[in-house]
């Protein structure tokens, strides 16, 4: 689910919290980064949740109008159809995914049902579902085309949502539309004959991604004197006051992968660290720290001071 670029964000966050917090505890900090990728994770399975969940409440929905003896609803010719899409059964027969969260303790929705009550009412009524209802096609993939469109249009934007997720956990507002686009990925690949696993991969690829992760972050901090002094001799217009404080965490960031992490090509580093400088940052922080990293790069290779091998290097 993590790609490098992920990681680098999660290690500037951390960064960024110790900067403000004034805290200079690098244990904390170890601590707090293995903390938000955790949580990451744990977003991820609240959001398979929320579908189950909203799965039971329509179920009860059904049950409620069969004990009453009401009249089926005549719009549709199969009343039951959402109930019995086979992707959201799959997902709510799921025993793995039950067994995550009980051992994780993740009760959001029981707790907060009035969401799940919110996003049930904009699917039915909503024109995907209408649709869904009275189409005659009953296949694994009309039902998971159903399923991706009411999350990726009433899901996935719900302020309710949104607000809910920012007030619980503050590292989840970078995180939402990350594990929104993993999970809609996620559910196209899925197959009628999908194991339990399939629906809850790895968050790393590998444990190497972790140890990426903790090197960044304790090479940033340890080397912060040197870091700082690298950028300024590169800015000497520039009081490091007026440096934006992203830009300084992303410029020492990139500076310690140039010069520690040999595997890892300069372009690889460089065009990383620009792209989120983009989405971070100010509007000219991506041209600003490209001119200086551009600047360190030469030098460094001039003077011997960047060694760097290993595939993918040109």
């Amino acid at each position: 689910m993590l790609t490098r670029r992920h990681i680098r964000v999660k290690v500037m966050q951390c960064i960024y919290a110790l900067v403000h917090s004034k805290d200079d505890s690098l244990q904390k900090q170890e601590k707090f980064l293995k903390y938000s990728i955790d949580n990451m994770y744990t977003l991820y399975i609240l959001m398979l949740n929320l579908l189950t969940e909203v799965h039971q409440l329509a179920q009860k929905h059904a049950n409620h109008a069969t004990k009453k003896y009401l009249a089926p609803d005549e719009k549709f010719p199969d009343p039951d159809k959402f109930v019995n899409n086979r992707l959201l059964v799959q997902l709510s027969q799921n025993q793995d995914l039950k067994d995550i969260l009980d051992h994780k303790k993740i009760k959001n929705w029981y707790l907060n049902e009035e969401y799940i009550k919110i996003i049930y009412k904009e699917i039915v009524g909503s024109k995907i579902y209408a649709k869904y209802m009275r189409s005659v096609h009953n296949t694994y993939d009309a039902d998971k085309t159903l399923i991706i469109d009411l999350y990726k249009s009433v899901i996935a934007p719900n302020e309710k949502i949104y607000e809910y997720f920012e007030d619980d956990k503050l590292t989840w507002v970078d995180d939402i539309p990350i594990v929104n686009t993993f999970l809609v990925k996620r559910l196209n690949k899925a197959t009628e004959k999908a194991d339990n696993q399939f629906f809850l991969p790895s968050l790393l690829k590998d444990k190497q991604d972790m140890v990426f992760a903790n090197d960044l972050l304790v090479k940033t901090l340890l080397n912060d004197g040197m870091l700082v002094k690298e950028i300024e001799g590169k800015t000497p217009n520039w009081d490091k006051d007026r440096i934006a404080d992203i830009d300084a965490i992303l410029m020492k960031m990139a500076i310690c992968e140039l010069l520690y992490f040999n595997s890892i090509p300069e372009k690889v580093t460089i065009n990383e660290y620009l792209e989120i400088a983009k989405e971070y940052s100010t509007p000219k922080s991506s041209i600003f720290i490209n001119g200086i990293l551009d600047k360190l790069v030469r030098e460094y290779k001039k003077d011997g001071k960047m060694n760097k091998m290993g595939r993918g290097l040109l």
